[in-house]
């Protein structure tokens, strides 16, 4: 029987994945032996900048991408928010395992709430969206950058780094990290998360269809149609994988309902829509169609300027 090798981030978090999704494999039936091996990428060598900065998302997978392409390993483990919309054209996300939470949670240190922060406090994020998000509401806090893994981020709280975190809730709960650690989960609907946020994404190679039909097993059908609505409109919108763009999909009975939304980078300015159908693509090519509307390839290419 194949031996099948899965590739994956050195970081804590990218590991507990990484081994939850073969645990769900061995749950479905799957008898391969399955050996993990890790890749130090190149989001995870530059912790002193922003993410922006370093070119988004996409910094975390391209070690893992050339592994799959030189045939080093079999499959990888995202987390979804980090794949960019396009892939090469031999790769293919061939699962989707069920989506964790997608909202962010805002840590206080002391638990002191977002409403109840002074003037001037520090709210440290790795995310533009976050910082806009959290400005929009609170415009006279300070919001500088925080990278590093997730346990790393609660000690700088709580040793007085910074006055709050933003996080997102999926992360912590695959990290074990007590319910009691988080202040507050913050209203998805303002706080509208990046595309594919609190999901999982099992990539391999286009031609392997062996392996294909075994990933295949632990996808699920409605986390999947959810957040390829996302990476539909992601496609159209040219700069939403990297400017301050929040664009949530769940499904509703039958129904396909997708958030989107842009607020500018110091918060002044917020433009969001929602689109409700049954088709990922006619959904976001309509929600496409909406913000262009509100010149939202415009804000993008300013914020990204800036």
């Amino acid at each position: 029987m194949r031996k099948i090798i899965v590739g994956t981030r050195t970081s804590k978090l990218a590991l507990i994945q990484t081994n939850w999704v073969i645990d769900q494999l061995k749950k479905a039936g799957v008898q391969n032996e399955i050996e993990i091996k890790e890749f130090m990428t190149s989001g995870d060598k530059n912790l002193t900048v922003s993410l922006a900065a370093l070119g988004g998302g996409g910094i975390f997978i391209e070690e893992l991408e050339q592994a799959l392409l030189n045939k080093e390993i079999d499959f990888a483990v995202h987390s979804l928010k980090d794949l960019p919309a396009i892939l090469p054209e031999e790769l293919v996300v061939t699962a989707i395992p069920e989506r964790e939470d997608a909202r962010d949670a805002y840590i206080g240190r002391n638990h002191v709430k977002l409403d109840d922060l002074p003037a001037g406090a520090k709210v440290g994020t790795s995310s533009g969206r976050r910082r806009a998000q959290i400005l929009s509401l609170r415009p006279d806090l300070n919001t500088p950058w925080i990278r590093g893994a997730v346990d790393g981020r609660i000690d700088q709280l709580n040793d007085g780094a910074y006055d709050a975190i933003i996080l997102a809730v999926a992360g912590l709960k695959r990290l074990g990290v007590s319910e009691e650690v988080i202040t507050e989960y913050l209203d998805i609907e303002k706080f509208v998360p990046a595309p594919g946020q609190g999901a999982l994404a099992i990539e391999c190679r286009q031609d392997d269809k062996e392996l294909r039909n075994i990933l295949a097993m632990i996808n699920d059908e409605e986390s999947a149609k959810a957040v390829t609505t996302e990476r539909e409109l992601v496609k159209l919108i040219e700069g939403a994988d990297e400017g301050p763009v929040g664009i949530y999909a769940y499904v509703d009975q039958e129904e396909i309902v997708l958030h989107a939304a842009l607020t500018t980078s110091e918060g002044e300015r917020t433009i969001s829509e929602v689109v409700r159908g049954t088709d990922p693509v006619a959904i976001a090519t309509e929600m496409a169609a909406k913000l262009k509307e509100q010149n939202i390839l415009e804000l993008i290419q300013e914020e990204l300027k800036k």
